[in-house]
């Protein structure tokens, strides 16, 4: 179900105020997220903040296809959150800024007031975690975070197949991702592809970023959502781009539950498939197509596929904001776990290069990226047989992993 499809519980006169954050970028899917739920009665864009003006841009111009603008001429343009929150108190602020600036800003919007939606990953470090936890309980407001998997209806169906015991005893949980990255991805942001920035940490790889939700709902379907589920986590970090940060690399989890967690995940493949969450079991196996929220099962009974929708994650916490007994779909709490290895990536030693014999630039320009030769394979033996790059073989990893606890 859409969220323009989704019942109206908001009456005008208590429609909430929403302001988005960060509008110039990915933050125009939010708005367009606000501007369905506004049609539907449910909210209203009060406020955009971004260093760059909206007025004069297509955020403010009527669609091709003759909807509204995502900014409409009632909405406020402020250069910075602190401009907004001198000026109004939004029910909710929706953040979609530099992963470095997520725990400053929700930690004033939250203690302003305001309930937040903020983007993943939810932070740069394990202690930010800690500390915007801990600002959350003191406010007593909420701070959903954008693992949009965490609605995923098919998500919840695989975790109710695991716990129903129908693919029986779990061996390994695996995740997928080969997805491709051309130059213009690192050019678009002084942050992007960095592990620090001017010595703060920003943490923009592979794992913590463009496949963080591979992670997240592995992780989360082995049953690790708190930091304290996170056992030990081994990592093999590599880059083919020219980047301080990986982009071909592997992760191994061992759950606090004895259950192992492993992904395989590249933005260096030869064409961009579908992400992948597989769980093994000894009765059978169930493949998750996480982005478009597909679930193959295959056990002793047959072969079906599940399709599901997908719960909003804003429209999630508007609900929550009615109803004191709600629980958010991914409360910041339940981020921890991925958290916890974000922070085995931080603290990891530099990524290290794949070969020039194992790449090819395909393309020209910024539009030129690299393929890793035989990415694709090396990355589905990982989720496969619970290993990293060296142990399955891959030719660019040494046998060692990099290991964190």
């Amino acid at each position: 179900m859409g969220v323009s499809e989704l019942p109206v519980t908001a009456g005008p006169a208590d429609v909430p105020d929403v302001a988005v954050v960060g509008v110039h970028g990915h933050g125009a899917s939010h708005l367009r997220t606000v501007r369905a739920l506004a049609a539907a009665g449910r909210a209203r864009l009060s406020a955009v903040v971004d260093p760059r003006p909206v007025a004069g841009t297509a955020l403010t111009a009527p669609d091709a296809d003759g909807q509204a603008p995502l900014v409409p001429a009632d909405a406020r343009w402020y250069p910075d959150l602190d401009a907004l929150l001198a000026d109004a108190t939004p029910a909710v602020v929706v953040l979609s800024t530099p992963i470095h600036t997520h725990l400053p800003l929700a930690t004033a919007a939250l203690r302003a007031g305001c309930d937040v939606l903020l983007e993943k990953p939810t932070v740069a470090t394990l202690a930010e975690h800690a500390e915007l936890v801990d600002v959350v309980r003191a406010t007593g407001r909420r701070c959903q975070v954008g693992f949009q998997t965490f609605g995923s209806g098919a998500a919840d169906e695989l975790a109710r197949l695991v716990a129903s015991g129908e693919l029986g005893e779990v061996t390994t949980v695996g995740a997928v991702g080969t997805w491709v990255r051309p130059r213009s991805y690192y050019a678009r942001a002084a942050w992007a592809g960095r592990r620090s920035l001017d010595g703060v940490p920003v943490v923009d790889g592979v794992v913590t970023n463009p496949l963080a939700h591979a992670v997240a709902t592995a992780l989360k379907v082995a049953g690790a959502t708190r930091v304290e589920d996170v056992a030990t986590v081994d990592l093999e970090l590599f880059h083919a781009h020219p980047i301080e940060a990986d982009d071909t690399s592997s992760v191994v989890v061992t759950t606090a539950g004895g259950r192992t967690v492993a992904a395989g995940l590249t933005l260096c493949a030869a064409e961009r498939q579908q992400a992948t969450v597989v769980v093994r079991g000894t009765a059978g196996e169930a493949t998750l197509r996480y982005e478009v929220d597909e679930l193959d099962v295959r056990t002793a009974r047959g072969t079906r596929t599940i399709r599901t929708g997908r719960r909003d994650l804003l429209a999630d916490l508007l609900d929550a904001r009615r109803d004191a007994a709600a629980r958010l779909r991914c409360d910041v709490t339940a981020t921890g776990a991925f958290m916890a290895v974000l922070e085995a990536v931080r603290t990891a030693p530099d990524p290290r290069p794949v070969p020039d014999d194992l790449v090819t630039w395909v393309g020209e320009g910024q539009d030129a990226h690299p393929v890793v030769a035989d990415v694709e394979a090396w990355c589905a033996a990982v989720a496969e047989r619970g290993a990293g790059f060296g142990a399955v073989g891959a030719p660019w990893a040494a046998p060692a992993a990099m290991t964190t606890a």
